[in-house]
């Protein structure tokens, strides 16, 4: 069944991710050409990761009531709409149409993400960090082929009349559309619900009359039933690799109400809406950076899906690493990786191409670490009672994060230029590592502990 699973959330990625590339490719392009210049090109950066802000919430409560099935492939059909919408509004030149239509494409952005999630619904504890990677990783071939697509669907713009760099939504709107079909007629049984179904069959099959989840530090946090306890916490005990931080409970019984927002699911939720901001802020201006001192518009392109595949191709490697090593370190070297990427941005010689290049790939890579980790967190300690509600407000952080990242690097750009925005991301990179918090108790490397009352 997960095997299933994982294999339409992989056929859906494959689609998707030609869609995701075409606001990361061009989006700053064609807003410096309409408003005139680059102070504001990171504007539709912002408002389509501010629309997948939005669309977080709304797919995570589709999901969490429905399933995954009708979450995700709603939010691929408004991403086609996006795109759609991006592509008239450039044919009559409304600036207001494209702002909107750039907010209604983030739905695109944000389902790509949350996909994620679906994948490691059914997976086995041990494997959590992998199985949610495999479908990061799927992400990658429209990813890559995307930005190397924008000369082929610039002449297919240009054809019917419009401007070259609308040719990519073009291509955005027919692969969120195929997203969506393969998604809602696929995607069953739903993830989500049969991970529902069988903690319910848990409860059903297990009475014992009480036991406490115990945080590392050793401060008993819940009451909860014997089938919470072996639909969550025990499943995280027995990661040996440490898949899961210690964390305090995340079911309760009905006289103890569960804390689901515990300091590690906070830690998680901050470790990836700081790589966000970071890894949005500087792909967002390299583009404007790398025209502006005459690279070709292809060269752009290749640069941006070398980027696109150090984000999305490493997945399973991050992924294993989580299991192997465990969230906390895999999370500070995300925010080290990413300081490396934002020094050597900005040392970069303007016209170094294979510079630019390896500090972007850096900058992928490292948002791949701080994606997986902080997903494993919230995958393994989040209840399937409130997992997808809960996923959609962490996927609201990141959203906003990046919408921040996009917006305020165009204006930092414009401010002190391309060196000065490398090494401001490269000093936020620094709070990555800081706001992991050290672990401070003995016991199995990164498992909650469960002591029987």
């Amino acid at each position: 069944m997960q095997r299933r699973v994982l294999t339409v959330l992989v056929l859906g990625q494959l689609l998707a991710g030609a869609g995701l590339a075409a606001g990361v490719t061009v989006g700053a392009l064609l807003a410096e050409d309409l408003l005139g210049g680059p102070g504001l090109s990171g504007l539709p950066s912002a408002l389509f990761t501010g629309g997948s802000a939005l669309a977080a919430v709304a797919v995570g409560k589709l999901s969490q009531a429905w399933g995954r099935r009708p979450g995700l492939a709603a939010g691929f059909a408004f991403g086609a709409l996006g795109a759609i919408g991006i592509v008239v509004a450039t044919a009559i030149e409304s600036l207001p149409l494209l702002f909107l239509s750039f907010v209604i494409y983030g739905s695109g952005t944000a389902t790509n993400l949350q996909a994620r999630y679906a994948g490691a619904d059914l997976a086995t504890p041990e494997r959590r960090g992998r199985a949610l990677s495999y479908v990061l990783l799927a992400t990658t071939a429209g990813a890559v082929a995307g930005p190397n697509l924008v000369g082929p669907t610039g002449a297919v713009a240009e054809s019917l009349g419009l401007l070259p760099l609308a040719g990519p939504f073009l291509l955005a709107a027919v692969a969120y559309g195929g997203a969506a079909l393969v998604i809602s007629l696929l995607l069953r049984p739903d993830p989500l619900l049969e991970a529902r179904r069988r903690e319910s069959a848990a409860v059903g099959s297990t009475t014992p009359s009480s036991s406490s989840i115990t945080s590392s530090s050793g401060v008993t946090t819940a009451a909860v039933s014997g089938a919470a306890v072996s639909g969550a916490a025990v499943s995280g005990a027995a990661v040996s690799g440490a898949a899961v931080p210690d964390i305090t409970s995340s079911h309760a019984g009905a006289d103890a109400p569960a804390r689901i927002w515990t300091g590690d699911v906070i830690t998680g939720v901050a470790v990836m809406a700081l790589t966000q901001f970071v890894m949005v802020g500087l792909m967002t201006m390299t583009p404007v950076h790398m025209r502006a001192h005459d690279h070709a518009v292809t060269v752009v392109g290749l640069v941006i899906s070398l980027h696109v595949a150090a984000m999305f191709l490493p997945a399973p490697l991050s992924g294993y690493l989580v299991d192997k090593f465990g969230t906390r370190l895999v999370a500070v070297s995300a925010g080290l990786v990413l300081l490396t990427s934002g020094v050597l941005a900005a040392v970069s010689p303007p016209q170094s191409t294979v510079l630019v290049t390896t500090a972007l790939i850096l900058l992928g890579l490292g948002w791949s670490l701080g994606l997986v980790a902080g997903t494993t967190v919230l995958t393994t300690s989040v209840p399937t009672s409130v997992r997808a509600t809960v996923q959609g407000q962490a996927d609201v952080a990141v959203a906003l994060s990046g919408a921040a990242g996009g917006l305020l690097s165009g204006l930092v750009f414009a401010w002190i230029e391309f060196r000065g925005l490398g090494f401001a991301l490269a000093a936020l990179s620094l709070i990555v590592v800081a706001a992991v918090r050290p672990r401070r108790a003995a016991g199995a490397a990164g498992a909650p502990r469960v002591t029987a009352v």
